[in-house]
This record gives structure tokens, C-alpha cells and sequence, in this order.
């Protein structure tokens, strides 16, 4: 099976099976339409539904900074509800943990229901077997042993009114002493133990997952003496897969177990942290993640053959852009950008030009601060590299229409009208260069009004 299933940013994974299929969502920070939502039957072919924030007014997403916006959502259903927990970070507008629901995965989900007082990031739903429900998340500790310790804490949540009830009860901080960010927190009950399931050392090279169990859901949690149940942190920075963590446990039908999680192609990747698979075996009541392998292991799918993008692939960051997609033709109404995740090492992504009234082209985004642009105005074809936020001009050449920039490897090709005319190193669009937590997107930018058609993505 293809793995990452969730080639592209496409962090955070959560999972839910009800019945025979299985529906999972992920982050997607400062982007809308935001939180995609997909189906599968089989673990390993997913379909898109569609997003589960859709719509204006359901969250204004417009002043978040780069990499700000929805973090680490949580997918759950309970008596023919499906439950979605996420956190919306940064911006002058209202923050903070909410709750969507939804009768259908595919929507329309709800408008957010705000859980006024809840501190922290990375949201979790539990339904016990007796019916009561339980909110989980992680915070930085008020009076930190260590820095960046954090507290994974747990509240009673009322489904009736969606909000938060009762007593707050603090389970974890980790599985280590001095481990950083304990986060991505999940309760699950199989037989008479409750799991709690988290990652911990910060969400890159040193991520690792980990385990603890109780016989009360509020605690005390003990942690797995064979934590962590999984890390590549151990393999070492030149490994062809980084970052492993942010687990979700699913069971299938047949009584298996497996783990949807997040994980980086290589150290410097501007692939971002995508989503992968690996089974899960129980042993002595815990969890053993990869048996008999211990890591996660890659087969990435190859590219299609070009194509138009898929409608649902188009997103732009803090807003809706003034686009219309159509097949492979784009129009953005006045300044904007809209484009759609790279998911492989190898991919071309162009457009032909048909109508502006101002600059316009093809942009690499990871952030406002790290782009690379390649822009055709009246007078020119110019590439702009972005890093830091300053604009530094790779080469420029004669007017085009015919626009193309082709990924190898780290390197991104620029060609306009069929000749070559930059070659940029793009490891300055990777988070540990950029910083941020975000891979990166290709799409059409114009400073105006412009067409683009043509459009495709693929080898």
C-alpha cells in the first residue's frame, strides 16, 4: 500500500471507524477551506468528502499568521453524531477549542460551539461505555519543572450542551523526565484499561509516541516501560523518515489494530508532515507499534499523470481567494493566490497565462516569509526568491505565457515557455529552515485580475 496514504501536508491525522468505514480528518492551519475530512473502507484508499470548514463566518481564519490557525483536530462519533474537536491559534478573532457535529462526515458540519475556558492545543473526544464523555488536551504547566513541560488534562464534557462540566483532573506529563510537549492526546478503553496515548519532544526530529494506562479514566496513568512505543529520533538525521508522531488508534472490524500518524520524507523535506499507517499488535495489555519492525516504512505512491487538480485540492491561506476553478482553468478576481499541496518529490505543476492586468504566475508557498514566485509582467519573467521575507531576483528573462516549475528532488525548476531559467535549491521552504510546521503548496498568484489555463499538476 501506498504510505504516506496522505502524501502532502497532511499532519495530525485522527481516525474513527463506524462500521465498515472509516473517516479521518487533519490540520490545516492558516488554510480554507480547512479541515478536510476523508473516507476509506480499507485503511489505505482514501476519498475526500469534503472540508468541515467550508463556509463564510464559520471561523475567521483572515489574521493568523503563517502556521497559526486549526491545529490537531480529533474526529469522533457517538449515538449517530460525529464529533470534531479542534483548536484555532493565533489572530485577533475568537480562539481557542471548539466543537463541530455533524450527522454526515460529508457536511454541513455545524458552526463552532466554543469551550470557554479550556487552556491549551490538541483537543480529544472519549465516549466511555457508560455513556459519559470525556475532553482531553494539553497545556503548558503553570509551575514547569523542566522547560516547555506540559499537562495533559482532562475535563467531563456535556453532549447535551457542548461544553465542558466538572472537575478538571491534570494525567500526564509524559513518559520522560524533561520530555518537551507532551501533546496529541488520546484516551481509549479495551477490556478493563483505559489507555492514554500522546507524543512527546516537540513535533520534528524528536518526536516520539508514548503510552500510559489506568484503571479510571481520570488517573492515576502509569506509563509502558518500553516507552516509546514509537520514534525514529534513535535512527539519526540522514533516515529517509523523520518527525514520527501525533498517533491515532483505530480497531477494524476483524478485531486488528493500526495507527494513523504524522511523519516527515527526510529531514530537510518541503513536503511538510504527511500522514502514515502502521499496524499495532497488543502484547501484555499494551500496544507494540510496527511489530517485528519498529519503524515506519515508506512507499510512496508516484505522481499521476498531469492533470487537473481535484476541485477539494484547492485551498488559499487566511481566507477565501477571489477564485474560480473550473476544470484547469483559474481566475482570481483581483489579487490572490490559490493552490494545492505538493505530495510528491517529483512533480510538475504549470499554467498558461491567458488574460491579466497586472503581474501574475506560478508561487511555492510555505509562508508569507518563505516563497519562491515565478511572475510575468509587460516587461519581463522574473523568479523571486523569498526567505526571511526578503525578495532576492534568481533571473529573469522575456515576457511568457507558458509557465512551469518542476520539482526534483530538493531543486525547483523554473521554465517559462519551455526554456529554462532558474534553478532554485528550495531546502530555504523547509521547516527547519523556515521554521513554521508546514510543507509546501503550488498555485497561481496575481497581483490583478488574471486567467490561467492549462492547469495541471503531475510527472
Amino acid at each position: 500500500m501506498p504510505n504516506p496514504f496522505l502524501p502532502g501536508t497532511y499532519p495530525d491525522p485522527s481516525v474513527v471507524r463506524v462500521g465498515a468505514d472509516y473517516y479521518l480528518v487533519t490540520s490545516t492551519f492558516e488554510y480554507v477551506p480547512g479541515l478536510p475530512v476523508f473516507h476509506s473502507t480499507d485503511l489505505e484508499t482514501w476519498t475526500q468528502l469534503g472540508h468541515a470548514v467550508d463556509r463564510p463566518g464559520q471561523l475567521d481564519l483572515s489574521t493568523v499568521p503563517s502556521s497559526g490557525g486549526l491545529y490537531a483536530p480529533t474526529i469522533r462519533h457517538h449515538d449517530g453524531v460525529f464529533y470534531l474537536v479542534c483548536t484555532l491559534v493565533g489572530g485577533t478573532g475568537r480562539g481557542g477549542h471548539f466543537v463541530l457535529t455533524a450527522t454526515d462526515p460529508a457536511g454541513p458540519w455545524s458552526d463552532p460551539a466554543w469551550l470557554d475556558g479550556a487552556a491549551g492545543i490538541d483537543p480529544s473526544l472519549f465516549f466511555d461505555d457508560d455513556g459519559r464523555a470525556w475532553f482531553a488536551a494539553t497545556r503548558q504547566s503553570a509551575t514547569p519543572e523542566w522547560h516547555d513541560q506540559t499537562d495533559v488534562w482532562l475535563r467531563e464534557f456535556d453532549t447535551a450542551t457542548l461544553s465542558l462540566v466538572g472537575d478538571e483532573h491534570v494525567l500526564w506529563h509524559g513518559a520522560l523526565l524533561g520530555a518537551v510537549w507532551a501533546e496529541g492526546p488520546h484516551i481509549y478503553r479495551r477490556g478493563d484499561w483505559y489507555y492514554l496515548l500522546a507524543s512527546e519532544g516537540g513535533t520534528e526530529f524528536d518526536h516520539a509516541v508514548s503510552v500510559a494506562r489506568s484503571r479510571a479514566v481520570t488517573g492515576p496513568y502509569t506509563g509502558y516501560a518500553a516507552n516509546p512505543v514509537l520514534t525514529h529520533r534513535n535512527l539519526g538525521h540522514g533516515h529517509p523518515i523523520t518527525n514520527v508522531g501525533h498517533a491515532d488508534l483505530v480497531e477494524t472490524p476483524d478485531g486488528g489494530w493500526a495507527a494513523v500518524l504524522l511523519a516527515s520524507r527526510g529531514l530537510h523535506s518541503m513536503l511538510g508532515r504527511e500522514s502514515f499507517l502502521v499496524p499495532v499488535e497488543w502484547q501484555d495489555d499494551w500496544p507494540v507499534f510496527a511489530p517485528g519492525v519498529g519503524q515506519v516504512v515508506a512507499d510512496p505512491a508516484r505522481p499521476a499523470p498531469r492533470a487537473a487538480p481535484a476541485p477539494l485540492d484547492w485551498t488559499s491561506p487566511n481566507g477565501p481567494a477571489p477564485a474560480t476553478v473550473d476544470g484547469d482553468s483559474v481566475r482570481l478576481a483581483g489579487p490572490g493566490y490559490v493552490g494545492v499541496r505538493q505530495r510528491h518529490v517529483d512533480v510538475g505543476f504549470g499554467a498558461r497565462i491567458v488574460g491579466t492586468t497586472d503581474a501574475a504566475g506560478l508561487m511555492v508557498r510555505q509562508s508569507e516569509a518563505a516563497r519562491l514566485r515565478l511572475v510575468v509582467t509587460a516587461a519581463a519573467t522574473t523568479v523571486v526568491r523569498t526567505a526571511g521575507g526578503v525578495d532576492e531576483v534568481v533571473a529573469t528573462a522575456a515576457p511568457a505565457s507558458a509557465l512551469e516549475i518542476r520539482a526534483r528532488g530538493a531543486d525547483y525548476e523554473c521554465r517559462a515557455d519551455g526554456r529554462l531559467i532558474a534553478t532554485v535549491d528550495g531546502r530555504f521552504l523547509s521547516s527547519p529552515v523556515a521554521g513554521g510546521f508546514l510543507g509546501v503548496w503550488l498555485g497561481v498568484v496575481s497581483e490583478g485580475d488574471a486567467s490561467f489555463s492549462g492547469v495541471y499538476y503531475g510527472d
